[in-house]
């Protein structure tokens, strides 16, 4: 009979009854959108390149805006978040965009414009939208390299890399990888924790 009513309400009125309940519940709904908030800061402060109490507070601000402004519903997911290994990412981030600019700026200053670049294909292990997209800011917010497309039918991640060469294919594969393993172990879940470490270990024993 719930079920039958609730058919029966029209779009007016279910739209009502949302917004009553958003209006009601406001502390909920900015706790579901928690972890959006938190990546926007992420992003917010590794583009600045400072991490100072003023640059983190207008992250903060800006994100709040956005996800007051641009209001969306909150999807499900099977993440998981680990604190202490979310905390390592974002220091692994921090780490890796500091050794990429020097790398980046050494091959500017000994190559100049014959500085080689290339696109390589990588295979990613967890079918995920939200792990992918993770993967691939974290992959693009260093200097030097920077995901153009993903083709999620098939899992790959198509990278281009500033000074790399036609050996260099298999290393960059590695480093976007590692990268998905490691986002993996801060907030994917217990079966894709799993799985990306057999697809480390079968590679390991490939060798």
């Amino acid at each position: 009979m719930a079920d039958r009513a609730e058919n029966e309400r029209g779009p007016v009125e279910r739209r009502r009854a949302d917004r009553v309940v958003s209006r009601r519940r406001p502390v909920a709904r900015l706790l579901r959108r928690f972890p959006l908030m938190a990546w926007l800061v992420l992003v917010w402060v590794m583009l600045w390149g400072t991490y100072d109490v003023g640059t983190v507070f207008f992250g903060i601000v800006i994100a709040m805006g956005v996800a007051v402004v641009f209001p969306t519903p909150p999807i499900a997911t099977n993440m998981v978040l680990r604190p202490g290994r979310f905390l390592w990412l974002v220091g692994f981030l921090a780490w890796d965009m500091v050794i990429s600019s020097v790398r980046v700026s050494w091959q500017a200053l000994r190559y100049g414009r014959e500085t080689r670049a290339g696109i390589v294909e990588v295979q990613l292990v967890t079918n995920s939208d939200h792990l992918t997209a993770m993967v691939a800011n974290a992959v693009s917010l260093a200097p030097g390299t920077f995901v153009i497309q993903i083709d999620r039918a098939n899992q790959i991640c198509y990278v281009y890399t500033l000074g790399v060469s036609e050996g260099d294919a298999a290393s960059i594969r590695h480093e976007v990888l590692a990268w998905e393993r490691r986002v993996v172990h801060a907030v994917g879940s217990a079966d894709e924790v799993t799985m990306v470490d057999a697809h480390v270990s079968a590679g390991r024993e490939s060798r």
